[in-house]
């Protein structure tokens, strides 16, 4: 039986998981072009400093003209991210960021070549089904040629990714061992090994223990009258 669909980031089924996403694995993202009219609505609504908006005084700064918010760049890097990995893979949440780095300045009109590169995966030991994935993103401006001039953005972050489901077969007959698992009773039968031969010292009885397993009288002899202890004796 098919377990039900794993969604990926954007909601559609999933058709990368945990397992895929191997250490050296290394995904284009794309390219984006930065467009500017969107750089300076970001800037005003969040990160409103003067060489992020106005052109005059960035002109007559060491920036040369106006630059994007760094936070801007990695709202693009983002949406790479979510349009060519993420709406494939099982992702979960990410625990967060460990580096994020502006590394040269972005300006409107910009092409970004996006990528992300896998350098670790383990799976998680906190959440059951998930595996906890290393990544390092990088963008990198282009020239006229489509060649990488230099890298402007570099960060590396955690994200979780659901394991691949495994499917089962509900037809296949339960072997003995799972019956068992399962809450079964084991199979009824005289013990072939004392307790004291098969269950390590300290730990009482083991499993084929007549008088734990078996009904009364199923194993044990009744003391014979002539073997029991006189009651002054059991006093003492």
């Amino acid at each position: 039986m098919t377990p039900p669909a794993t969604r990926s980031g954007t909601g559609a089924p999933a058709e990368l998981f945990f397992e895929d996403l191997v250490p050296g694995l290394t995904v284009d993202l794309g390219t984006v072009t930065v467009d500017g009219d969107e750089m300076l609505a970001f800037a005003r609504r969040f990160d409103p400093q003067w060489y992020h908006l106005d052109p005059q005084l960035a002109e007559a700064s060491r920036h040369g003209g106006v630059i994007a918010s760094g936070f801007y760049t990695v709202s693009l890097f983002m949406r790479a991210y979510v349009d060519h990995l993420l709406s494939r893979a099982a992702a979960d949440a990410s625990p967060g960021l460990e580096e994020l780095r502006w590394l040269a300045p972005v300006r409107a009109g910009d092409r970004l070549a996006v990528r992300v590169d896998v350098m670790g995966a383990r799976p998680s030991a906190a959440r059951p089904g998930l595996g906890t994935v290393i990544l390092t993103g990088t963008m990198l401006r282009l020239g006229p040629d489509n060649r990488p001039e230099q890298e402007v953005l570099r960060t590396r972050f955690r994200g979780w990714f659901a394991l691949r489901p495994v499917e089962t077969n509900p037809d296949a007959a339960p072997t003995e061992g799972d019956s068992q698992a399962e809450g079964g009773p084991p199979e009824a039968g005289p013990a072939e090994t004392s307790s004291s031969e098969s269950g390590p010292a300290g730990t009482g009885p083991s499993e084929s223990d007549p008088a734990e397993s078996g009904p009364p009288g199923a194993g044990a002899q009744p003391t014979p009258p002539e073997a029991a202890v006189p009651e002054a004796e059991q006093r003492a």
